[in-house]
């Protein structure tokens, strides 16, 4: 059959989205291969109405009432290739099935390429966070340190004082003019010039030549880019942002591929759940008006 959207994407703003076009009578089929990107946190914070909420139990609710619309069709699956035009997309996943579609929503998310750091990756989302936001409260308004990863870092040192006192380490990756460091130092941040050598225990950080400083939490800042690169193979245009590489889209969310939208992490900056089901919504209303008027 032919559907009228495909979203690839089963989470937060592709959920969000499929919604929209449910309650709007349309078919709708979400292929999904389950790799939310706060995967990894146990609690989500700053999404009103879910605070202090474990994540996978927003999705599976979620989930639950995206099932009672009887015009949704959910794949577990990888989406692997897309290709076609408006009002004739075909999608390809990983069984080899292929799945038509007049309109396509890219919600994949991004991937995180994090510091080559001994120890972050095994922490990141537990006690190594790239959102004050999502994060900071909890750590009780102790001790941060930030590690630096580009000119991003900078806006970290200076917003997260905010929320406890706070460690700039440079790790060789930000050049700091003195304007710089003046402004961090009436913001109470320490610059630290040494290296870091790996992380350990919870939060602790350990320097070249082995001095060691203990945090509540880390923050750095990650490169992103789209978590499947299905929406460049169709054509659709990129853009860089300072936090990485994100899908372009008009102000209705449209790629620059006639009838193929995105939305979430992958066509905005910043990042949050709430963010991503506010686009996500927008998206879906936008996919529907396009049908509508095509």
């Amino acid at each position: 059959m032919q559907y009228d959207v495909i979203v690839i994407g089963g989470s937060y703003a592709g959920m969000a989205a499929a919604l929209q076009l449910l309650r709007a009578h349309r078919s709708v089929l979400v292929i999904d291969a389950g790799l939310r990107r706060n995967r990894f946190a146990s609690h989500s914070h700053g999404f009103l109405g879910q605070d202090g909420v474990d994540p996978a139990e927003i999705v599976q609710s979620a989930r639950q009432q995206l099932g009672a619309y009887p015009t949704l069709t959910w794949v577990e699956g990888v989406a692997e290739a897309a290709s076609g035009e408006k009002d004739s997309f075909i999608v390809a996943t990983d069984d080899v099935a292929r799945h038509q579609g007049r309109r396509l929503l890219f919600a994949a998310g991004v991937s995180d390429t994090l510091p080559a750091i001994e120890g972050l990756a095994e922490r990141w989302g537990v006690s190594v966070f790239l959102c004050p936001y999502c994060h900071g409260y909890e750590l009780k308004q102790g001790r941060i340190g930030v590690i630096a990863t580009g000119p991003m870092s900078l806006h970290q040192a200076q917003l997260l004082p905010e929320w406890g006192e706070v460690t700039f380490f440079i790790n060789d990756a930000v050049t700091l003019d003195a304007p710089m460091r003046d402004d961090l130092a009436a913001r109470g941040v320490t610059i630290e010039e040494t290296p870091i050598a790996r992380l350990d225990d919870h939060a602790d950080v350990i320097l070249a030549g082995g001095r060691r400083l203990s945090f509540a939490g880390i923050f750095t800042a990650s490169r992103n880019a789209p978590a499947t690169p299905i929406a460049k193979g169709l054509g659709c245009a990129l853009a860089e942002t300072p936090m990485g590489i994100q899908i372009q889209t008009d102000d209705t969310k449209e790629t620059t591929v006639p009838g193929a939208f995105a939305c979430g992490d992958a066509a905005r900056v910043p990042h949050s759940i709430s963010l991503a089901v506010g686009d996500g919504a927008w998206a879906g209303a936008q996919l529907h008006r396009s049908l509508v008027w095509a």
